[in-house]
């Protein structure tokens, strides 16, 4: 035996100050990582936010011990980088280049987010349930401060918690904190739809909690997202359940859920501000939309401006043509990635859409979380032809989650055509 050798025993052997044993699993570990990055996924009023630095750690960490590169999540990947390197291409087009770099490395991060999401996700599909109860205490904490601030609940509330007389909570722009809140808020409502009321009581009242905010964001995105989402999710559910009085249930909830709301509109409108608030944010068409420069007319001849720039604009370079910004990201994604980022964007979109929308209709033990997160991310695309979404995060977020359960439902399809040998 070497002296190294008798050097080791004898470390081996000697006996401990402090010791304590590791008795938390890898998987534990994730499962908390995840919910950690969830729960703090609200606190982007600073940047960078914790959530990037999170998803950094987690991109990094995962990378090293066990990402799953599953063949069924590689159209997402593969247009996700069709669509940066769009954006590579298009960077000389920039009038500043550093400011280019800097966006287009936003838009890296936040891609590799989703794919990330897709591949933790589609390893253990059960992963999703502590993603959800880390988002839910995000939207939560986030729509309590965007009260506590519309209401001045303690000196500099308002300042800091809303924006133009809308509430923002934790987020910078009220039209990005009211949409985040669509997907618990959706999570919630199929819940209240399939289980007893005894075990809705906790989760009513957050409900609640997420519609005052949704309402006083004043964010006719959200309004609408969320009113068509709530419908959507019930039209879902009602579809797929197939016994009569389940079914007499569900139409009685919506009766009384119309009602409520009704109410609960004449209530808060009462408020003089509040009123008055509503008044100026319930206009279809906001007078910045419809002028010949304005929203609508940018989008025309923005559309006509690419067609001759197969490398777009770069970026800013819509907004030093015109007033303002595209105000739509499909035409963002041929300005700012040319013609490859554009119709790589839109393909990743539409193909998301289309893959995931039989799984809807399928009895799984994910069947939830598909419903709520393909109508929010129906509702995102949507949303998507009058704002710019192309950075917002929980967008990825959905992208990811929806991947993740195709590749989980690809994984089902095969065992069943090819089940392992007895």
């Amino acid at each position: 035996m070497t002296d190294l050798s008798r050097s080791h025993d004898a470390i081996r052997n000697a006996r401990p100050f402090w010791y304590v044993p590791l008795t938390i699993g890898t998987e534990t570990i994730a499962r908390a990582l995840l919910f950690l990055t969830a729960s703090v996924s609200a606190l982007v009023i600073i940047e960078p936010a914790p959530y990037d630095l999170l998803i950094a750690l987690l991109l990094v960490g995962w990378s090293f011990f066990g990402l799953e590169l599953r063949k069924d999540i590689l159209p997402l990947l593969i247009l996700l980088c069709f669509y940066i390197a769009g954006g590579i291409l298009a960077l000389p087009a920039a009038a500043d280049t550093k400011e280019a770099v800097t966006f287009y490395a936003v838009t890296i991060f936040l891609a590799f987010s989703s794919f990330l999401y897709a591949a933790t996700l589609s390893a253990k599909i059960e992963r999703i349930d502590i993603l959800e109860k880390g988002y839910l205490l995000a939207a939560l904490f986030a729509t309590l401060l965007a009260i506590a601030g519309y209401f001045n609940a303690f000196p500099g509330a308002y300042d800091q918690f809303t924006l133009y007389g809308r509430a923002k909570g934790t987020f910078k722009d009220p039209n990005v904190y009211g949409p985040f809140l669509l997907l618990p808020t959706l999570l919630i409502t199929y819940d209240i739809l399939t289980k007893p009321l005894q075990e809705n009581i906790l989760k009513s009242g957050a409900l609640l909690i997420l519609l005052l905010g949704a309402f006083l964001s004043f964010s006719r995105a959200a309004w609408g997202m969320t009113l068509g989402g709530a419908l959507m999710v019930f039209l879902l559910v009602f579809i797929n359940e197939r016994r009569s009085l389940p079914r007499i249930k569900l139409l009685g909830i919506l009766g009384l859920a119309g009602v409520g709301l009704i109410i609960a509109l004449f209530a808060i409108l009462s408020i003089e501000s509040i009123s008055e608030m509503f008044t100026l944010r319930a206009k279809l068409v906001q007078d910045y939309d419809g002028a010949r420069l304005g929203r609508f007319g940018r989008w025309g001849e923005g559309f006509t401006l690419v067609t001759e720039r197969p490398f777009g604009l770069g970026v800013g370079g819509f907004n030093s043509i015109f007033p303002e910004d595209e105000h739509n990201a499909y035409l963002k994604a041929f300005t700012t990635y040319g013609w490859l980022g554009g119709l790589s964007y839109i393909t990743l979109v539409f193909w998301t859409l289309i893959k995931a929308l039989p799984l809807v209709f399928k009895p799984r033990p994910w069947q939830k979380y598909i419903i709520c997160t393909y109508v929010a991310f129906l509702l995102h695309a949507c949303v998507s032809f009058i704002i710019d979404t192309d950075h917002w995060r929980h967008y990825f977020l959905l992208l990811g989650i929806l991947w993740a359960i195709i590749a989980a439902e690809s994984g089902i399809s095969r065992y069943r055509r090819f089940p392992p040998a007895q």
